[in-house]
């Protein structure tokens, strides 16, 4: 005998109809419907029916996508005035900036050290609504400074390593960053935590006059896996993945095929179309497109994550592939593939977008503009199934369909 199940009414919390779901993972790129039941992806599938459902979100024309990882932000928000980064007004607190571009999930770039983090997180992670994860500083009091950041006596592996260990749902790497020396001891360092606590490296790398080698931080320092930062930058003592007669330098190519990560990160300096345009043009793509957010990045060139990732779309990568180094990607190289796809039984964190035609303009961090004939606009963005923000009210009646209760 065969039972057939019967989906009543209700079945579904909420129902998104008619979107174009980009689900890199799972390779999906396609009109879908996708239902939410308890918070968790429950269903993507062609024409489920709205009377299975108590709520429905007509997406027609617009795109739907997993809720965006912005992999390298600064959120330690706090009242520091005399820090950098670091519990200071530089860091921005999430909420205010994450649903409204499509981000789900921000992960903190070393914020906070070894010394700092559960500050870090009584203050910020656990009351913010976004997911926060964090990179910890090498460095034990984090961010606080460049004077700071020459310490090697406060950059200790073991301790890092000691203090993931203790917080492995919130830690997914290690950060090294602002040295001015000429040897590789913070790189070095953050490595060997790396290593015991089987994370990836972060590295914000350069600063030393004259430059130290890029080519051997890429292919004799740093593992498969770990993170080269801020790729576009053209700065003052930091080696550029672009040569001066506009050509990609060969072993960029071989660092990437070896496994090395590498992140946009925007920021307020280190996004540059003369480096971004030919590297696109000639096959070296970043792997992760992350915001370097913080207080002075985010009304400047970059703007937000939806802007960012707009700006590949200006540099012909395809929709498909922005979208995959904003969800997927990101959520396999912090080892968090529970995040970035829209699977079954997934957290229900997604986000919809509209993409505008027209004629736009996007300035990169010396302030030089390209122009580009199409930009995302976050519409709408659930965390957990949960709407958390609404350009246009999309997921809300007319004023005027329902009447008013107390």
């Amino acid at each position: 005998m065969v039972f057939i199940k019967t989906v009543i009414a209700q079945d579904i919390d909420l129902l998104i109809k008619g979107g174009h779901i980009i689900d890199p993972k799972n390779g999906i790129n396609s009109v879908m419907d996708l239902a939410i039941k308890e918070g968790k992806v429950y269903r993507v599938a062609s024409n489920i029916p709205e009377n299975q459902s108590n709520r429905v979100i007509d997406a027609s024309g617009l795109f739907v996508t997993p809720g965006l990882i912005d992999m390298h932000a600064h959120v330690f928000h706090g009242t520091d005035t005399e820090s950098y980064i670091a519990n200071a007004p530089g860091s921005l607190a999430p909420d205010g900036y994450t649903f409204r571009s499509g981000v789900t999930t921000v992960v903190d770039a070393g914020s906070s050290g070894w010394r700092t983090f559960r500050q870090f997180k009584r203050q910020t992670i656990d009351h913010a609504q976004t997911r926060v994860l964090a990179f910890i500083s090498i460095v034990g009091s984090g961010m606080y400074g460049r004077l700071e950041a020459q310490n090697v006596s406060d950059m200790d592996a073991t301790l890092t390593a000691f203090m993931i260990s203790n917080y492995p749902e919130h830690i997914v790497g290690v950060k090294a960053h602002h040295y001015r020396g000429a040897d590789f001891i913070p790189e070095e360092r953050a490595v060997a935590a790396g290593a015991i606590a089987k994370v990836p490296v972060m590295v914000d790398f350069g600063e030393h006059d004259p430059m130290r080698s890029i080519k051997k931080l890429f292919l004799e320092t740093l593992r498969p896996g770990d993170i080269f930062t801020h790729t576009y930058s053209y700065t003052r003592n930091r080696e550029t993945v672009v040569d001066e007669n506009n050509k990609v330098k060969p072993f960029i190519f071989e660092a990437q095929e070896r496994g090395i990560i590498f992140d946009v990160g925007h920021g307020g300096g280190s996004f540059i179309w003369h480096q971004a345009k030919p590297s696109i043009e000639q096959g070296f793509l970043p792997d992760v497109i992350s915001t370097d957010l913080h207080y002075w990045s985010m009304n400047d060139g970059l703007k937000d994550m939806t802007n960012l990732m707009s700006k590949f779309l200006c540099l012909d990568m395809s929709l498909q592939d922005v979208v995959a180094r904003s969800t997927w990607k990101p959520a396999q190289v912090i080892q968090r593939t529970e995040l970035g796809h829209l699977s079954v039984g997934a957290e229900a964190d997604i986000a919809i977008f509209s993409l505008q035609q027209g004629n736009f303009g996007f300035i990169d961090s010396r302030g030089r503009k390209m122009n580009g004939d199409r930009k995302l606009v976050a519409e709408l963005t659930l965390k957990s199934g949960r709407i958390m923000w609404d350009l246009n009210g999309i997921s809300v009646p007319g004023w005027d369909t329902a009447p008013l209760k107390y």
